[in-house]
């Protein structure tokens, strides 16, 4: 069951919908019957939404070489190319970060990590794919919780760039 709220800023009341409602940026927020036992969350978002895997995006934490944490943000049904996130931002390597150092830097619980309204406003590479798109689908800040808004509007917000960072 989900409910779609297109009035700006309605709904949990998040840091991401916060800064959404800050920065003046037209969204949508869409909740969702998450469950206990779902380890895959962008699948089950997707699937609870009823959208297309390459519409929901997923947040991820990266390490690089030099140990800075970077966020890739990508469609559901791809994978992050760590080494092409690490050359986005000027490095030659980067691994997925430990999932508790995530949660710390970014404020928010592993498969409710937003790309958006971070604890410490990471360095943010969104795959160039979300440009396909009206709008996107990414995490609202909590399991449960998508927001939608344009590729634009999530590249301005987060202080990001779009680049090919995902992988079949």
């Amino acid at each position: 069951m989900s409910r779609d709220d297109r009035s700006r800023g309605a709904g949990s009341g998040t840091p991401a919908t916060t800064a959404l409602t800050a920065a003046g940026v037209d969204f949508a927020v869409h909740e969702y019957e998450h469950h206990d036992t779902a380890t895959n969350f962008g699948e089950e978002a997707a699937a609870e939404l009823g959208l297309t895997e390459d519409r929901v995006f997923k947040t991820l934490v990266a390490r690089t070489a030099s140990g800075a944490l970077v966020v890739g943000v990508v469609p559901v049904s791809g994978r992050l190319d760590l080494k092409a996130l690490a050359a986005a931002v000027g490095e030659k390597k980067a691994s997925l970060a430990d999932p508790a150092l995530a949660e710390r830097r970014t404020g928010y619980v592993v498969g409710g990590i937003s790309p958006i309204g971070q604890r410490t406003a990471l360095p943010t590479v969104v795959d160039e794919s979300a440009a396909d798109h009206a709008t996107v689908f990414v995490s609202g800040g909590r399991r449960g919780l998508d927001v939608e808004l344009s590729a634009d509007d999530l590249v301005a917000v987060t202080g990001g760039r779009l680049a090919h960072i995902a992988r079949a």
